[in-house]
């Protein structure tokens, strides 16, 4: 019964982050106009993401220091207290300043609640758990945008930031029940070495604008990476580090490209927006059903099978030239996430060898994706904006995922049947 609730608590907390992500993003050009922040949108979305990664070198420490009923109660004020700052901003810094408490509070509950899944959840159960979790954003990827603009008009903006409070609620009550037994881990990373993932991340938020700065700031984010990933992630030692190293490189690679197939496709290829935003939502889609699938019939394959398909079909969506080519190779980029990410996901947060405690292994992970997508858009966004132009860009990205597949041939999975 703990295994059940703790399952749907967790697969209820991705739901509610669905839900985040979608109201905050369709939300941001009205908050944006009522707050005269249209030159700010860059501290408007900073807020959660700086929250977040602040957050990653600290969750250890906050774990062992309050316990897992101290961290959440105390992560749940600091949500509620940041959204609701934000929902009654007047200027663009105390929605940021909002944005970055929820962040923070969501980045400690998110590394409670994957270390909990370490510990209770068997290896058949977690990879179900996992596809399940990639499923929950298959209904606000259809009917987010819609539906909060809808409510937006009934209620206002300040009212619908606060929609997904009543699902991380649940979450998190479900997810603290089922592991309040649980004994706190002791902290051992760097913290000075492991705040440069913070420090490094907002360079490269707050200096997007001037492209060498913002490598420098991923520089800095890789080097506190490196930090907080396991002994021989960097150089793909087999097991837990290779497939937490093949983590970064699917971040790097698949995000970055998502983030400016709209731009790539309009400006180069002359697509509607309209057409665009069908190829943008095709790739999450085929992600979300496909993992149902490879969580059924799982295989030490699919990653590598996986992470060569989405190689393939990001580099044909760069030279496709076509609406469709461009909607078939990315529905294909997305089948292979969905063959490859339960499998990965379950052996990066599998202990191994590399002795982390199961909070650490859960920063691991998230790390290692979070800070792939930071990469893979700023250095996307440099090179675009520097005059190399998208093509080079997405040619990038689909080495960054032939690279995974290697990566993700290196981590030893067995069947999982």
């Amino acid at each position: 019964m703990t295994g059940v609730r703790l399952a749907v608590g967790i697969v209820a907390l991705e739901f509610a982050a669905a839900v985040t992500g979608f109201v905050a993003s369709t939300l941001l050009p009205v908050v944006a106009a009522d707050l005269d922040a249209r030159n700010d949108l860059g501290l408007l979305i900073a807020g959660s993401t700086l929250g977040l990664f602040v957050a990653l070198p600290l969750a250890s420490r906050v774990l062992a220091r309050l316990g897992p009923r101290g961290t959440l109660a105390a992560g749940m004020i600091a949500y509620l207290g940041g959204l609701g700052l934000a929902a009654s901003a007047r200027t663009a810094w105390m929605f940021a300043l909002g944005q970055f408490s929820a962040g923070l509070a969501s980045g400690l509950l998110a590394i409670f609640g994957v270390s909990s899944a370490i510990r209770h959840l068997d290896d058949r159960l977690r990879i179900r758990v996992i596809a399940a979790s990639s499923a929950m954003w298959i209904v606000p990827a259809l009917v987010g945008p819609a539906a909060t603009l809808g409510l937006e008009h009934l209620v206002g903006w300040r009212w619908t930031l606060l929609l997904p409070v009543p699902f991380v609620l649940f979450g998190r009550l479900l997810v603290v029940r089922a592991a309040r037994g649980d004994a706190p881990d002791a902290a051992s990373r760097p913290l000075l070495w492991t705040l440069s993932v913070p420090l490094g991340a907002a360079i490269v938020v707050f200096g997007a604008g001037f492209w060498p700065l913002a490598l420098a700031g991923a520089a800095i984010t890789a080097v506190g990476t490196v930090a907080i990933l396991p002994p021989g992630t960097a150089r793909l030692r087999p097991g837990t580090p290779a497939a937490l190293g093949a983590m970064v490189l699917f971040a790097i690679g698949y995000f970055g490209a998502d983030s400016l197939i709209t731009v790539l496709l309009t400006s180069v290829f002359q697509v509607s927006l309209g057409q665009a935003a069908i190829v943008l939502s095709a790739g999450p889609l085929g992600w979300a059903v496909t993992s149902l699938v490879a969580a059924k019939f799982s295989s030490a394959r699919f990653p590598v099978v996986g992470l060569s398909l989405t190689a393939l079909g990001t580099a044909a969506v760069a030279f496709g030239g076509s609406f469709a080519i461009a909607l078939v190779a990315w529905t294909v980029a997305g089948i292979g996430v969905g063959l490859a990410y339960p499998g990965l996901y379950l052996r990066a947060t599998t202990a191994d060898v590399s002795g982390f405690t199961a909070a650490e292994l859960a920063t691991a992970v998230i790390t290692a994706e979070c800070v792939g997508q930071l990469l893979g858009r700023a250095v996307g966004g440099a090179l675009s904006s520097s005059g190399t132009g998208l093509l080079a860009s997405y040619g990038l990205f689909a080495a960054a995922l032939a690279a995974a597949a290697f990566a993700a041939s290196r981590q030893s999975i067995r069947t999982f049947l």
